[in-house]
């Protein structure tokens, strides 16, 4: 299992990747505690999409904003949709949908930056975090990889749009795989089997026509074919349904939660 490990700031709870500080990027996955919440009491829900308080959830990213050290109307953030369509966030980008979800940025399930102090935020409740940083420049990215995403490719999109813009190599990518479901919770149906032929071997059999899906496995499988070395790679293995006391999880709360925020920037 890669470092994977949760830190204390400002009274809240982060997950986070140790080996990531050296490169330059301050990141982290906000937990469920510490905040407040109409939604789920005592919770620290970062999304304005899912029937929270508008006010709870705000102040609930300017509490986690001050952890981390990031201007709140900086963050940036996009109406994920479980698709494969990455945004460069220019300055003309920065802060959208940071304090009005009308504003955020459309149809989106992914966004990348070379600007720096400029936080990607995206929101998550089982789906998968993936962040990739450029070692070597100022290239940084964050995708949302549910199975939709995930089977089309989107981490690797996201690879692959940080090489066409800033000429960042393969080999100098290093991805982060944050809390997400795991294999051992995440069973799926045969639709999910028939849209997924390129990762079949990520797919472990449950009960008839059922299998258990192993997204960490479709994610990594997807990076090191478009060439980023395998130990660049890394994964929390860490799943929020068998950890619900940690963060939300959809499938555990049977839809009605809150969501946890994974957020990176270079400082």
């Amino acid at each position: 299992m890669a470092e994977f490990a949760f830190k204390t700031c400002n009274s809240l709870e982060f997950g986070y990747f140790p080996s990531l500080e050296k490169f330059g990027v301050v990141h982290g996955f906000t937990c469920r505690t510490g905040g407040s919440s109409d939604l789920v009491p005592g919770g620290l829900n970062m999304a304005l999409h899912v029937g929270d308080t508008k006010e709870k959830v705000l102040a609930n990213r300017i509490q986690t904003a001050k952890a981390l050290g990031y201007a709140p109307e900086k963050a940036t953030t996009c109406a994920q949709v479980h698709g494969n369509n990455i945004i460069v966030v220019t300055k003309e980008l920065v802060g959208r949908g940071a304090y009005d979800y009308a504003d955020t940025i459309k149809d989106t399930d992914g966004l990348v930056t070379d600007l720096s102090q400029v936080p990607l935020m995206l929101f998550f409740a089982d789906c998968v975090p993936v962040m990739l940083i450029d070692t070597k420049g100022k290239g940084i990215a964050l995708v949302h990889a549910g199975w939709r995403g995930a089977v089309s490719n989107i981490a690797a999109k996201g690879a692959q749009l940080l090489h066409d813009r800033y000429g960042t190599e393969m080999k100098n990518i290093v991805a982060a795989i944050g809390p997400s479901i795991g294999p051992c919770c995440y069973e799926v149906d045969k639709s999910v089997w028939d849209k997924a032929k390129e990762f079949h071997d990520c797919f472990i059999p449950a009960r008839e026509k059922h299998w258990f899906l192993n997204l960490w496995q479709v994610n990594t499988e997807q990076l090191e074919k478009l060439g980023i070395p395998g130990e660049n790679i890394l994964c929390a293995e860490y799943c929020t349904k068998d950890h619900n006391d940690k963060y939300f999880s959809y499938r555990a709360e049977q839809g009605k939660t809150g969501r946890l925020a994974a957020i990176i920037y270079r400082s």
